[in-house]
């Protein structure tokens, strides 16, 4: 008779990443505590009006961003853009700092997140 092990090993993983996830998550979270932090986004929405986007970390926790004259905007290849050429769906790294209003960005980039980024902020603790 054979032994399933196929069963006892995606158990296993699962047990592994619910145990890390809020200890990843935590991390994530202290993070942006700093007096400033880097991220990764998808942006929720953008609101030219107010100067702020929605943004939505890939664990589904949402940050309201806000921007000013001092922030500079990229896209993918590094090349100057506007806020006004940023949408909903697009996904971003901000670098920010914490101002008295919250965070405020001082760089965004377009881009999608890497196998590298993955691993670095999401995945570390859940190994």
């Amino acid at each position: 008779m054979r032994q399933n092990i196929f069963g006892p090993a995606v158990l296993a993983t699962v047990l592994a990443l619910a145990i890390g996830a809020p200890t990843v998550l935590a991390a994530k979270n202290a993070a942006r505590e700093d007096a400033s932090a880097d991220g990764f986004f998808i942006i929720s929405s953008v609101d030219l009006a107010k100067q702020q986007l929605l943004l939505k970390f890939p664990t589904e926790v949402t940050e309201v961003m806000r921007v000013n004259g001092n922030t500079r905007y990229f896209d993918e290849a590094g090349k100057p853009i506007k806020l006004a050429d940023l949408r909903a769906g697009d996904t971003i790294y901000v670098t920010s700092v914490r101002g008295a209003e919250g965070f405020v960005a001082v760089r965004i980039r377009k881009g999608p997140m890497t196998l590298e980024e993955l691993h670095r902020g999401y995945l570390e603790g859940a190994k």
